[in-house]
């Protein structure tokens, strides 16, 4: 299954002792439950000290293991700060939700 094979390639980067664990999209194409179970993964490692760079659009994954986060929206660094301070944030809002008008 391929949430089998995202959580073997995370395991076999781990064997090679990497200073810094760096992945790009590692929830990607999967399901809710290996979402879950990836994020465990991740935060079990970052427990045991290993450092983590991700790339990622699933917000709630973000939100649950970084402690900075940094947003671009096309390319441009809109915030960088606390994933509180990330959530909280109008550009944030705007670029990942968007603002709905109001026309009378």
């Amino acid at each position: 299954p391929y949430g089998d094979q995202r959580r073997l390639e995370v395991a076999r980067a781990m064997m090679t002792d990497p200073k810094v664990l760096m992945l790009d999209e590692p929830a990607a194409g999967l399901s809710r439950e290996e979402t879950a179970v990836i994020t465990e993964m991740l935060s079990q490692l970052r427990a045991q000290g290993h450092s983590v760079i991700i790339i990622e659009h699933n917000l709630s994954m973000i939100m649950r293991l970084c402690d900075r986060v940094a947003v671009l929206n096309h390319g441009l660094k809109i915030i960088e700060g606390t994933a509180a301070e990330v959530r909280a944030s109008p550009a944030v809002i705007e670029a990942y939700i968007g603002t709905r008008k109001v026309h009378a």
